[in-house]
C-alpha cells in the first residue's frame, strides 16, 4: 500500500514536467524511506503467500452453501415433526448402520438439522466417522467421514487454506502470510498518512483514487486507497489466523495460559476437583473417549443438560475414563452465540458443575468470537460477504502493488529494465537514534513471538546486504556507508 513518491514512478505515458515547473526532489525523511523500502521488499516477497491466503480463504467463504448442495439430503431432515424419538432410538439405528468404531458423541437434531452420530476408528486417524439420523424417524439419512463436524468438503477447502494439504510443513505458509499482513497494512497506513501531511495528494484523493491520473499514479491511487479501506479487516484476519498457527499460535496459547485467561474448562471430577485453565479453544473438537454402555443415558444427560438452561444446539461427549462425569456444550457459533457448558453425573442425571461464557475472561472470549468470525461463522451470511470482499480486496491490491513494480520500469533506450527499481538502501544509517534504541527491542520481541515474521525480516536483511556489498564490488565502488537516506 505505499504511497510515497519514489524515483522513477512517473508513467511513461505521463507528461513531462514543464522547465519552469521543475523543483529538486524532495529526499523523504529516514523512517519515511526505510518504510517504503521494507514495505517495497515485503510485499514484492511476501504477495505470493497473501496471494494463496486470499484464494483459498476466498473458496472457504462458501463451504456453508457447498455443503448444503453436496450434502443437504444427508445434514437435513425433509420433514420437522413434533416430537424428535429417543437419543438411545437414534443411536441404535446408526450402530446398526455403522457397527465398527468407538462412539464418542452425539449432537441432537436442531430445527431441520439431522442428529449426528459420531464413531472414532483407528484408521481414520484424527478424521471421524459420522451417522446421520433423522431424529423424527430415526432412520438413517447418510454417513460421512468427518473432522469434528466438518463435511469432506469443508474438510479439504480447510486443509487447502491452513497447509496447502501438505501437513504441517504446509501451516508455514499461512503463518508467513498471517505474520506479514499487518505489517504491510500498518506500514502503508502510516506511508499514506505521511502523504496527506505532506500535502503531496488532496484530500480527497486519499480515501477515493484520483481516476484523472494516469499511469502509475492510477494504479498507486488504487493501491493506496482500497487498502487503506480494508485495514481494520486485514488486521483482524492477521491476528486471528495467527493465534491459529504453528509456533506463533503456541506462544499465544502460553501468553494466555500466564495471564490465566485461557478457555475455562468444566470440571468432569465427581468429587469437585477444579480443572486446569486451558490456553485457548483452537480446535474443532476433542479427543475420542471411551464408548458408553448404555445409549439411554444420551437421554439422561440431555435432560439434565436442558434443565440446566442449555438451549439450541449441543454436543454431549462421554466420560473419558469410568467415574467421570459427561459434558453437554452448547455449539452455537451464531450471534447471538451459546458456548455454555456443563457436567452431568450419567447414573444420577444431575449436574455436577458448569462453566458459562459469560464468565470466561475477556481474552479468551474475544479468542472464541474472533475465531469463529475469521471462519465465516459468527455473524451468518454477512460474515461470509465480509470476508469474501477482504479477500478480494487484498487480491486486488497485491495485483495493483505488482503492477505498480512493472509501470515505474525504466523505458529509455539507455536505462531500459523489465522491473521498476527498489528505494535506495541504507535509510537506517540517517534514523534518529532514538527510534533505533526504541524499535530495535521491539522489532526483536515482535520476532521471537513471531518467530516466521523474525526469521524471515532477517532473511531479507542478510540477502540485501549481501547483494549490496556485491553490487559495490561489481562496479568498483569502495564499501563504506551510505549516506543518510540513501
Amino acid at each position: 500500500m505505499s504511497v510515497t513518491e519514489l524515483p522513477g514512478d512517473r508513467a511513461p505515458d505521463s507528461p513531462a514536467t514543464p522547465p519552469d515547473a521543475a523543483r529538486p526532489a524532495r529526499r523523504p525523511a529516514p523512517l519515511t524511506a526505510l518504510l517504503t523500502r521494507l514495505h517495497f521488499y515485503a510485499g514484492i516477497l511476501v504477495a505470493p503467500f497473501l496471494l494463496v491466503a486470499a484464494l483459498t480463504g476466498l473458496a472457504y467463504t462458501i463451504t456453508p452453501q457447498l455443503d448444503d448442495v453436496l450434502y443437504g439430503d444427508t445434514l437435513t431432515v425433509s420433514t420437522v415433526g413434533e416430537q424428535p424419538r429417543p437419543l438411545a432410538e437414534q443411536i441404535a439405528a446408526a450402530r446398526a448402520a455403522h457397527p465398527d468404531g468407538t462412539l464418542t458423541g452425539v449432537q441432537p437434531a436442531d430445527g431441520d438439522r439431522a442428529t449426528r452420530v459420531v464413531f472414532a476408528r483407528d484408521d481414520l486417524g484424527d478424521r471421524q466417522h459420522t451417522v446421520y439420523v433423522d431424529p423424527y424417524n430415526a432412520r438413517v439419512s447418510g454417513q460421512l467421514t468427518t473432522w469434528f463436524g466438518s463435511t469432506p468438503a469443508t474438510t479439504w477447502l480447510d486443509d487447502l487454506h491452513r497447509n496447502l494439504h501438505l501437513g504441517d510443513v504446509g501451516r508455514h505458509y499461512s503463518e508467513i502470510a498471517a505474520s506479514w499482513l499487518w505489517v504491510l497494512a500498518l506500514g502503508g497506513v502510516v506511508l499514506w498518512w505521511r502523504r496527506r501531511v505532506n500535502g503531496r495528494a488532496r484530500v480527497r484523493h486519499l480515501l477515493v483514487p484520483d481516476l484523472s491520473a494516469g499511469g502509475v499514479r492510477r494504479t498507486r491511487g488504487w493501491h493506496a486507497t482500497t487498502g487503506v479501506w480494508l485495514t481494520v479487516g486485514l488486521l483482524f484476519l492477521a491476528a486471528t489466523g495467527l493465534t491459529w498457527s504453528r509456533y506463533a499460535g503456541a506462544n499465544f496459547g502460553a501468553g494466555l495460559d500466564a495471564l490465566r485467561a485461557g478457555t475455562p474448562q468444566v470440571s468432569t471430577t465427581l468429587d469437585g476437583t477444579p480443572p486446569a485453565t486451558g490456553g485457548g479453544e483452537h480446535r474443532h473438537g476433542g479427543t475420542p473417549t471411551e464408548p458408553a454402555s448404555d445409549p439411554a443415558t444420551y437421554d439422561r444427560v440431555l435432560g439434565a443438560a436442558r434443565a440446566a438452561g442449555l438451549s439450541g444446539p449441543v454436543a454431549i461427549t462421554p466420560a473419558a475414563e469410568p467415574g467421570t462425569a459427561w459434558t453437554v456444550a452448547q455449539t452455537d457459533d451464531v450471534w447471538p452465540v451459546r458456548y455454555d457448558r456443563v457436567a452431568v453425573d450419567p447414573a444420577a442425571g444431575t449436574v455436577t458443575a458448569r462453566s458459562d461464557f459469560a464468565d470466561w475472561p475477556v481474552l479468551a472470549k474475544l479468542s472464541k468470537l474472533g475465531v469463529q468470525a475469521h471462519m465465516g461463522r459468527l455473524l451468518g451470511p454477512v460474515n461470509q460477504i465480509l470476508l469474501a470482499a477482504l479477500a478480494l480486496g487484498l487480491l486486488c491490491v497485491v495485483v495493483w502493488g505488482y503492477r505498480m513494480w512493472w509501470q515505474r520500469r525504466p523505458t529509455r533506450a539507455d536505462r531500459r529494465a523489465p522491473l521498476g527499481a527498489p528505494p535506495a538502501r541504507g535509510a537506517w544509517r540517517g534514523t534518529p537514534w532514538w527510534a533505533l534504541l526504541v524499535g530495535v527491542p521491539v522489532v526483536v520481541a515482535v520476532g521471537w513471538a513471531l518467530p516466521w515474521f523474525g526469521g524471515t525480516l532477517l532473511g531479507f536483511l542478510v540477502v540485501d546486504a549481501l547483494v549490496g556489498l556485491a553490487g559495490r564490488r561489481r562496479r568498483g565502488v569502495p564499501v563504506s556507508p551510505a549516506p543518510a537516506g540513501h
